[in-house]
């Protein structure tokens, strides 16, 4: 920034820190500016000739912002040495699109069913009485892209197929309503605060149209997260969209691809190659353009709250018995057993409670087998009971299905369904890893001493409460009395954990097959998930005894899980001898 610049904003705004942004495809010169009482505000300046729309987008800006949009509002508009300046608030927070991916799928679809209605109350500021007819415009911006297509020295396969979707449904832009359009509607524009609310930014390639036309961003959208996506349209629609939605979606975001790899071109081979994936995605969707509902929206997802606490189900269900162990505080439905579970909190205590007869959205049976299976763990806590396993308080029949009670721990869970949890768990130092792994040991040493084998062993059935040190296994509703003879073939759990005899019918089950699982777990702790030599994060003495534990042939496994944990401590302890000698 020039000098005198910086003095002008000095002057009249106060402005004693101007620090760029660089960030955006725009002109504009963008600062985070800092008045000398702490305040931050975002100051863009458009150079002298590419400003002549900029006092109009500000007002428009100021409209959409009287509308009570989540939004960086503006303030000033003017006119200094380097061109036209808008000043808006400064939202502190983080790119949406840089979150998204941690946040569960249910927050996902959340915030995308947010921005849907976002987005509806912004299509609620009509275009102007003499924007031209919409059909004659965009059918003259299709035909353009139709024509740079063919002209573009790059092409993409798939191209005429969607030149063809174009010229069969023109008819499809006839009589389309129109309105104020944000322009570039998209995840990439919108932040979440240090709140947690979801704010919209960047209005300034805002344009009049079809309203419908706005989505013909949603690639970008449906990248970061088919949830997210398939809230957004069912958030703008308040439920399924209707199937004319559908066909002039296809249209837009197929015409839009048709001129991608042509906008590319300029900033060089990484964004050609971006829009050229992004090309074979979108005919991927729509399977070559031979259908129109796209195959990245998740039809049978119904999103309800309790408490304020959003989670999936497959259809309505009342959860209004809850209510006798308090107020809900976290809800955790990623779970393919068919239980949902609840976080409760009453009277200042916390409780767990996991619940079987409720339409779960990744449920593997029935609701009725659900709470069969349900009735029938409850005598495994009981009869494992250990300092390592969640305490059951209850069990019993409650709202037409059942439920188990436990006492609440404040532990994140290893799960990879839940991303910012597990990202945490993974994180954690890896003295504190070692101690988990003992202590996962330590439980199962003591299931087989009581006869027991797990079944459905897996990362999301392990917390770790950091504060008190504490590992606790959540999920041993599987486990069976061993040994067993495996009557399924593939047994219920997940691949990474499963012994050979696990998908093999006939085979027995017993404690050698969790010998398999934990140096299953070993690998997850300290390979992370790999059981490359390369990715090993321990000693050599301690790779081999967890290669030892994972072998195919059960003969070659250690006989016993304590044989296992007395060898892997040994290792230990030998890799700590050779890193001290050395």
């Amino acid at each position: 920034m020039q000098r005198e610049t910086a003095a002008y904003f000095e002057k009249k705004y106060g402005y004693k820190r101007l620090e760029p942004i660089e960030k955006g495809w725009s002109s504009d010169k963008k600062y985070r500016a800092e008045d000398s009482g702490g305040a931050v505000y975002l100051l863009r300046i458009t150079p002298a000739g590419k400003d002549a729309n900029r006092r109009e987008m500000f007002e428009m800006t100021e409209r959409v912002a009287a509308l009570g949009i989540p939004m960086s509002r503006p303030l000033h508009f003017g006119t200094c040495a380097e061109g036209t300046y808008s000043v808006y608030e400064w939202i502190d927070g983080e790119d949406l699109e840089t979150v998204l991916a941690d946040l569960p799928d249910v927050e996902q679809y959340r915030y995308g069913v947010e921005a849907g209605q976002i987005l509806r109350k912004i299509h609620s500021i009509p275009a102007p009485e003499d924007v031209p007819d919409w059909g004659e415009r965009f059918g003259a911006k299709a035909s353009r892209k139709i024509e740079i297509f063919r002209e573009c020295p790059i092409k993409f396969d798939g191209g005429e197929a969607i030149i063809a979707y174009l010229e069969e449904n023109r008819g499809l832009l006839e009589n389309r309503p129109q309105c104020y359009q944000h322009g570039d509607y998209h995840v990439g524009n919108m932040m979440l605060d240090r709140a947690g609310s979801l704010q919209i930014i960047d209005f300034d390639r805002y344009d009049f149209g079809d309203p419908w036309e706005e989505f013909n961003r949603i690639p970008w959208c449906v990248q970061a997260s088919p949830y997210f996506a398939t809230g957004l349209v069912n958030g703008y629609f308040d439920g399924p969209p209707p199937m004319e939605f559908w066909k002039l979606l296809a249209f837009y975001v197929g015409s839009n691809q048709l001129s991608s790899v042509s906008w590319a071109i300029p900033f060089g081979q990484g964004e050609i190659d971006t829009m050229m994936r992004q090309a074979k995605e979108v005919l991927d969707w729509y399977a070559g353009m031979t259908r129109v509902v796209p195959s990245w929206y998740i039809p049978d997802v119904f999103v309800q709250e309790t408490d304020g606490v959003f989670y999936r189900l497959k259809a309505p269900f009342d959860f209004g018995f809850l209510r006798a162990y308090g107020r809900v505080f976290k809800v955790y439905d990623d779970q393919d057993s068919g239980n949902i579970c609840f976080g409760l909190e009453k009277d200042g205590a916390r409780y767990f409670l996991k619940f079987a007869g409720a339409p779960t959205v990744r449920s593997a049976v029935t609701p009725e087998q659900a709470v069969r299976n349900l009735k029938a763990a409850a005598p495994l806590y009981k009869a494992l009971r250990h300092e390592n396993l969640i305490e059951l308080l209850e069990d019993g029949p409650m709202g037409g299905g059942w439920r188990l009670l436990f006492r609440w721990t404040d532990g994140i869970s290893m799960g990879r369904m839940y991303p910012a949890q597990h990202k945490r768990f993974m994180a954690l130092p890896q003295a504190e890893r070692l101690q988990i792994f003992e202590d996962i040991l330590r439980f199962h040493i003591h299931a087989a001493e009581k006869g027991y084998a797990a079944v459905d062993f897996y990362d999301g059935a392990v917390l770790y409460d950091a504060e008190s040190r504490r590992t606790l296994l959540c999920d041993i509703d599987c486990y069976r009395k061993a040994p067993f003879v495996n009557e399924m073939g593939r047994m219920w759990g997940s691949l990474k954990f499963m012994s050979p005899e696990e998908l093999t019918r006939g085979a027995v089950i017993d404690e050698v097959s969790n010998v398999y699982a934990m140096g299953a777990m070993a690998f997850a702790l300290f390979g992370g998930y790999s059981r490359a030599r390369a990715n090993w994060q321990l000693g050599e003495a301690a790779y081999r005894a967890a290669e030892k534990a994972v072998r195919d042939e059960r003969g070659e496994r250690y006989p016993s899980i304590r044989a296992f944990g007395a060898s892997w401590a040994e290792a230990l302890q030998t890799d700590a001898e050779e890193n001290n000698a050395g």
